[in-house]
């Protein structure tokens, strides 16, 4: 080990900032490391670079910090074989589910990630040991043993996307599968080669993978990273990679000397003593270096250090590696920054590293001590080198010796300058009937020439030659029809240092071989091969929204890299193509994505729009809202002035291009889904989207663009067969995109998995546009947001009772005014609210000229037909916006009251239970409590409270487990406590009429067991019969207001056939509350009569009646009744006072009947008390407490009045 002194590490990196800029930021600016991927509704795919990918693995470790925004389905990452089909390796999940995909099996964890947390998420797996490990958060959280039939070894060059399931199309193109988007944050994604344990991962958690890491050289973006202050990894280890070159060496005698030791001694000049080196290796010298010949390279290729090199031949550079320790551990990404900054000075020193090369990995551990392998001698390389460039960032212009910025080159490595070029004109025959003729030429082509990988095939067109003679081959038996002949031209690019006599020996080779499959076969007739020497692209300048750039000379399809004008870390590119019509060379349109635009939105307003740059206009206009939109909620009203008016001239000014107006119809989401007031240019919005799909240039029969929270589909039909036509959207939600259906039947009801549906009649045709054309477009619109529907006159709540309560949909007929259909336009639309048996509900229409033209709803034209209180269905005639309307002057509870309900509900329900349980323990501890009547009843109604309000506590938990059956016997099993609690409530106000009314001469024969078969038996026999009739009448719902008696918006068990629910829940209910209504009334006027009798006492007589009045309504469960007065403007109210009665009755049982009965208090002071407390249990009170009990009678007449008029019950 050797340790390196010098001044502290912040005074050097201070000193190196200053000096060196953005030299060292652009050293450090590929590491990831304090940096986070953000995936929001708009589309953000990051794809592991095909340079990148991971080789063939026996074993591995997957490590990523997650951390969800959105409820729903989520994918992590998701790693496919080559060519696609089932998942390999992947994470996904749901708000209550981790599941892990292995060679195409499905692994599932009951585990779910909270949402607005951040979870370091792991999984490893032993291919030999047939095991696969989940943990979560430090925690395994799950442990299997692999199927024997499944691979032991990962399938290497396979394709990885983080945030997002993918698929490969039959171009071999990566593309997104939708549904499954994560909507949160990623960050430290990371895969090493070997199986961790759960200390390992624990101890290593800030290593970089050895397979994939967190740079960004390895993968290919189209959103990038944000930087996170919170994502901070301290760590000591570190690896050093880098190309070092001499830039003072003067004299030859210099270059004798040992590389490793100039290394050394380099290193502990720079270095601070905080961190000590280890293990230098140095290889590949070379007095070459990256130094080109001036004449032949342009410009910008020529070494980029802060000091050019020497002329002389002693010139030296070597690849040199070594690993550092940091003490005390510093973040990584500071670390990094900083070991960028000090190898990549130049003075005083006489070595310096290349930026471009240098590579700060934070590794596990330190290695062994090695011996370094010899070094070469400065003669090793003796050929010419060539200038050099940074090949095309199209993965398919990739060269193979390339390498990215962080990974060195290869040892002994040869740096050349342009590649070579052919063109080649191919034909051939095509037998067979592939499905794709051209892909599958195309496929082939590309296999021949691109397996040995010194070739790429760029530009490669292919057209059918129709006139051709063909002939039968010999080994495919097909018609004449089924043989086509194809001429294809496309360019070679070449790397390797071959001869061109070699490389078109080689091509011709391969392209002569043939092809055949079981289906067709490719026969090649003729093959043209010339070499072709483009010209460099020229030095340019542009100036544009992005600042102003001098792009240098660059080699053929070479894509140019410069830094962003702002933000100064990252990089803008341009690629020097190659054009296949004439062989030369052209600037293609700057890569600017990286970069930020350095005018605002006000600046909108200097900007003319063209022909020429109406794309670039739009690119801009979605760069500012999304700046804006990150510094703010939402943009100002001159923001949104600026932005829509520019639209509007990009509308007009030409024809739409589908990729362009995708682009505007982003931005009009963005603006929806953000808090802008939109409601001043609601009519402008819509009568832009109108436009541009009226005016729209594609080819297919259809096309159809989404962005989160609307889509616009447009369809051309044929004026003289159209028939009909059906238009559906499935939106999950306001922040995803929503899926377009079309269907040439008329539907009169909602799609499958859709939330609307609108049917085209026939009759429409009568209205279609005549003139030259043949087609006529139709346009449909969907809004999953009311932002641009608000009615001056709803939006005032004084003044309407009205609400949205379901999606927009729309449909039109290009420079068509249609009205006074016959057959009437049928749109079926999915409630967002459930509709309650009171609500009403109306279709309406969006009247552009209602309230001067501030737009507004109305149902003129429109009939409408409720199907069920999920959907309704519209009838109009005539098209424009339509959607349902529902009546809110009923004071339906609002979400925030929900809650509050719900946890009145759930806490009265737990003060309950407490104190039930004790009312229940008491009487069954205590003999002398129950032996009269009244106690064994009210006992039995404790029970039946008790098991009610501990099944609905455990109800929401129950259901979240998801299991049919368990929630079948959780349902059925409440529904069984409710009715047994209003049995008992019953019973208990039957006993007492008979007490209190009928005093005298009653006898019943086993008066209690009679009881209990009534009080437990009825609710048996009703809930065996629903279960009997129909056990699918419990089940899961979302309870709804009606249900007050539950309290809760999570899943719940309970009755959701609404025939059973009002015939054995709320008639039942209702029966026994009648019944004991009147004997509340009945035995209120006996205790009056009573008390009439009696010698007028002291002011406490109202007090013991009102007690009386309050515990008999708690007795007979009077209060339930409220639940039958909860509507009109006291609705909410009621309520209330609904969830904190009920809920609380078995408290207010506890305190009327056990705490406030003196017989309770004595019987607790008798055997839980001490002291002086203490009573005898042979006191008076004791022995008198039973006297005169009369086992034969019902009640003493005498005693069982007393006790009800003086005790209140």
């Amino acid at each position: 080990m050797t340790s390196v002194t010098g001044p502290s590490l912040l005074t050097l990196v201070c000193l190196c900032s200053q000096l060196l800029g953005s030299r060292a930021a652009s050293s450090a600016s590929t590491s990831l490391w304090g940096k986070k991927l953000l995936f929001r509704a708009r589309p953000c795919m990051w794809q592991l670079q095909r340079g990148a990918a991971a080789p063939e693995l026996e074993e591995l470790s997957a490590c990523m910090l997650l951390n969800r925004t959105h409820g729903s389905g989520w994918t992590g990452f998701d790693y496919k074989p080559p060519g696609g089909g089932p998942e390999v390796l992947g994470l996904e999940g749901t708000g209550t589910q981790l599941s892990v995909w292995l060679f195409g099996e499905k692994h599932n964890l009951p585990t779910g990630l909270k949402l607005n947390e951040r979870h370091t998420v792991c999984l490893t797996w032993s291919g030999p040991a047939r095991r696969l490990r989940v943990y979560v958060n430090g925690t395994r959280e799950y442990n299997a043993s692999v199927s024997p039939e499944l691979p032991r070894r990962l399938a290497l060059s396979g394709t990885l996307t983080l945030g997002q399931s993918h698929f490969i199309n039959a171009a071999g193109e990566v593309k997104p599968v939708s549904g499954t988007d994560l909507l949160g944050e990623i960050a430290l994604f990371r895969v090493w080669a070997r199986e961790w344990s759960a200390e390992e991962l624990r101890g290593h958690s800030c290593a970089d993978g050895d397979v994939v890491r967190w740079d960004l050289s390895q993968w290919r973006h189209n959103c990038p990273p944000e930087p996170d202050d919170r994502l901070h990894c301290a760590w000591s280890l570190y690896k050093v990679n880098m190309r070092t070159l001499d830039v003072n060496s003067t004299k030859p005698a210099n270059c004798s000397g040992l590389l490793e030791e100039v290394a050394r001694n380099w290193l502990e000049s720079i270095f601070p003593r905080s961190i000590s080196v280890h293990n230098i290796l140095v290889s590949s010298e070379s007095r070459n270096c990256r130094v080109v010949d001036n004449s032949t390279a342009p410009p910008a290729q020529q070494y980029q250090g802060s000091r050019a090199p020497s002329n002389s031949n002693c010139n030296t550079c070597f690849r040199c590696e070594f690993y550092v320790k940091v003490d005390p551990a510093a973040d990584v990404e500071v670390v990094q920054a900083s070991m960028a900054s000090l190898l990549s000075s130049t003075f005083p020193h006489s070595l310096t590293a290349d930026p471009d090369t240098i590579s700060v990995l934070p590794v596990e551990f330190l290695p062994a001590v090695t011996e370094p392998p010899p070094t070469a001698t400065s003669g090793a390389q003796t050929q010419d080198m060539r200038p050099t460039q940074s090949p095309s960032a199209d993965p398919t212009n990739v060269s193979p010796t390339t390498t990215t910025a962080g990974d060195p080159p290869e040892q002994n490595e040869t740096l050349i300058g342009p590649d070579t070029f052919f063109r080649v004109n191919l034909t051939l025959r095509v037998y067979g009937s592939p499905t794709n003729p051209k892909q599958s030429v195309k496929k082939w082509v590309k296999n021949q020439l691109e397996a040995n990988g010194t070739m790429t095939v760029l530009n490669l067109i292919t057209k059918e030659n129709v006139g051709s003679n063909t002939e039968q081959h010999n080994r495919l038996m097909i018609s004449q029809r089924q043989q086509k002949q194809y001429y294809c031209t496309f360019h070679v690019q070449e790397y390797s240092q071959n001869s061109l006599a070699e490389s078109e020996t080689f091509i011709t080779a391969a392209l002569t071989s043939g092809y055949e499959t079981d289906s067709f076969a490719i026969q090649t007739i003729g093959v043209a091969i010339k070499h072709i020497v483009p010209a460099n692209c020229l030095e340019e300048t542009t100036s544009t929204f992005y600042g102003t750039y001098i792009w240098p000379e660059a080699f053929p399809q070479v894509n140019q890299e410069m830094g962003c004008r702002e933000p100064q870390s990252e990089r803008a590119f341009r690629l020097c193509k190659l054009d296949i019509e004439t062989d030369t060379t052209s600037w293609a349109k700057p890569d600017m994505k990286q970069c930020k635009p350095l005018v605002i939105i006000s600046d909108l307003e200097n900007i003319t729009v063209t022909t020429g740059n109406m794309a670039e206009v739009v690119d801009v206009i979605q760069d500012l809202v999304d700046v804006q939109l990150g510094e703010s909620a939402e943009l100002s009203s001159s923001q949104l002035d600026a932005v829509v008016a520019k639209l509007c001239e990009v509308v007009d000014i030409s024809s739409i291009t589908p990729a362009l107006a995708a682009n505007i119809v982003n931005i009009v989401a963005d603006i929806l889904v953000s808090k802008t007031h939109v409601a001043p240019l609601a009519g402008v919005l819509l009568n832009l989207t109108d436009r541009m799909g009226n005016d729209m240039d594609f080819q297919d029969e259809s096309i159809s663009i989404t962005a989160p929270s609307m889509a616009l589909s447009m369809i051309n039909v044929g004026q003289n067969d159209f028939s009909g036509l059906t238009f559906g959207v499935s939106c999950v939600s306001p922040d995803l995109k929503p899926q377009v259906f079309f269907n040439n039947d008329i539907v009169g009801e909602l799609l499958p998995d859709t939330n609307a549906t609108i049917c085209l009649p026939s009759e429409l045709n009568n209205f279609f546009p005549s003139g030259e054309r043949n087609t006529t477009r139709v346009q449909f619109q969907f809004y999953a947001t009311d932002d641009l529907f608000q009615d001056p006159n709803m939006t005032n709540s004084t003044q309407s009772s009205w609400t949205l309560n379901s999606f927009v949909v729309s449909a039109s007929i290009n420079n068509s005014r249609i009205s006074n259909l016959k057959e009437p336009v049928v749109v079926c639309l999915r409630h967002q609210t459930i509709k309650q048996p009171e609500d009403e509900v109306q279709c309406m229409f969006w009247d552009f000229l209602k309230n001067g033209g501030q737009g507004g709803w109305s149902g003129a034209g429109c009939e409408t037909r409720s199907i069920s209180a999920h959907e309704t269905s519209c009838l109009c005639d005539h098209l424009t916006h339509f959607a349902v309307l529902l009546d809110v002057s009923r004071t339906h509870v609002s979400g925030a009251q929900s809650q509050i309900l719900t946890v009145i509900s759930y806490l009265g329900c737990g003060i309950s239970s407490i104190f039930l349980g004790i009312t229940l323990v008491t009487h069954l501890a205590f003999e002398k409590l129950r032996r009269d009547y009244p106690s064994k009843i009210l006992t039995n109604l404790s029970a039946a409270l008790l098991g009610l309000s501990m099944l609905f506590l455990l109800d929401s938990w129950l259901s979240s487990f998801s299991n049919y059956s368990l929630c079948i016997a959780t349902a059925a099993t409440l529904h069984y406590f409710l009715l047994a609690s209003f049995t008992w409530m019953a019973l208990e106000a039957v006993h007492m009429y008979l007490a209190l009314v009928k005093v005298f001469n009653i006898y019943i024969p086993s008066y209690i067991a009679k009881l209990c078969a009534l009080g437990w038996g009825i609710p048996l026999v009703v809930v065996s019969l629903v279960l009997a009739i129909d056990k699918d009448a419990y089940g899961s719902i979302v309870p709804d207001e009606s249900a007050v008696a539950l309290q809760s918006a999570e899943q719940f068990c309970w009755l959701q056939d609404d025939v059973f629910f009002y015939v054995t829940v709320v008639a039942f209910i209702l029966l026994i509350l009648l019944c004991n209504t009147f004997v509340f009334i009945v035995v209120l006027i006996q205790i009056r009569q009573m008390r009439a009798n009696k010698q007028p006492t002291s002011g406490l007589s109202s007090l013991h009646d009102l007690r009386a009045v309050v515990s008999l309504t708690v007795l007979l469960g009077l209060t339930w009744s409220m639940g039958f007065f909860s509507f009109g403007p006291g609705k909410v109210f009621v309520m209330y006072l609904f969830s904190i009665f009920n809920s609380l009755q078995g408290f207010l049982v506890f305190l009327f009947h056990c705490l406030m009965k003196e017989n309770v208090r004595k019987q607790w002071r008798v055997f839980l008390c001490c002291g002086r407390f203490r009573l005898s249990e042979y006191s008076n009170w004791s022995r008198s407490a039973t006297a005169g009990c009369k086992k034969n009678h019902l009640v003493n007449s005498d005693s069982g009045a007393s006790d009800t008029t003086e005790k209140g019950l």
